[in-house]
């Protein structure tokens, strides 16, 4: 039920950020109408830095008692399509399974890079893009109580040995494969969301235990592949602007 209650709500909010990009052409053409014609601007292009913070991450932490976490997120158009990104965080989080308690804490890194296929009306920055990160993580690992596997529970379950062992020192690094979109609901304010789909390059696992929950990558699943999601509400600084070069006309040659 809550998987489906969060696809219910993923969707929604997916049809509302493209209902927002559609809105938003809308009124820019709009405007773009009630220009005078006596009156000759130049188009310019607006550069800058956006930056926000994950909302899943930060509600997260009211709401599930076993979980701490942050994650800052930041893009700077470089051109009209392509954008420098990164997103910087930590967590905190307990896991509870059937036969084990562990704790993970640390902070990571994202850094990459996201293409933009919208087009925008001119000085827009909606998006909706796909990019790629490099993501490095350190943090440490805290076996807290585990139960030994009974093949014949005949005379009852195996009793919980409590340990508190502690792994200092870890890390891991993976490639990260992004899909999203970003939409302007009022002036230089966004909303987003994006999917991700990791994929581990090294994985510094301690001794007589594993790294079955990383910060910034997620659940490992038994295996080097994780995915994980966001959603971000964002500010665009706009610190520069570039004049437009009027597109040179191909005549054609007479024969």
């Amino acid at each position: 039920m809550k998987m489906k209650s969060m696809l219910k709500y993923t969707f929604s909010l997916l049809f509302v950020l493209v209902s927002f990009l559609t809105q938003a052409q809308e009124v820019k053409a709009k405007d773009s109408t009630t220009i005078k014609k006596d009156t000759v601007k130049p188009k310019t292009e607006r550069y800058g830095l956006r930056l926000g913070v994950d909302l899943f991450k930060l509600s997260r932490s009211f709401y599930e008692k076993d979980y701490r976490g942050l994650e800052l997120v930041g893009d700077f158009k470089v051109t009209r399509k392509h954008y420098i990104a990164a997103e910087i965080g930590n967590e905190n989080k307990t896991v509870d399974d059937a036969k084990l308690n562990f704790t993970t804490k640390g902070t990571y890194l994202k850094a990459g890079f996201d293409y933009n296929a919208y087009e925008n009306w001119l000085g827009m920055n909606n998006m909706i893009y796909v990019g790629l990160r490099y993501g490095v993580s350190s943090f440490s690992q805290t076996l807290n109580s585990y139960s030994v596997y009974n093949p014949n529970p005949y005379f009852g379950e195996s009793p919980t040995i409590q340990v508190a062992q502690k792994y200092d020192g870890l890390s891991a690094q993976w490639i990260e494969v992004v899909a999203g979109l970003k939409a302007e609901i009022v002036t230089n304010l966004y909303v987003g969301f994006s999917v991700r789909l990791n994929n581990l390059i090294s994985n510094k696992v301690p001794e007589g235990f594993d790294n079955l929950y990383i910060p910034g990558f997620n659940r490992t699943y038994g295996g080097n592949f994780g995915a994980g999601f966001n959603y971000t509400v964002s500010y665009f600084i706009p610190i520069y602007k570039t004049i437009l070069k009027p597109k040179e006309k191909k005549v054609e040659k007479k024969k």
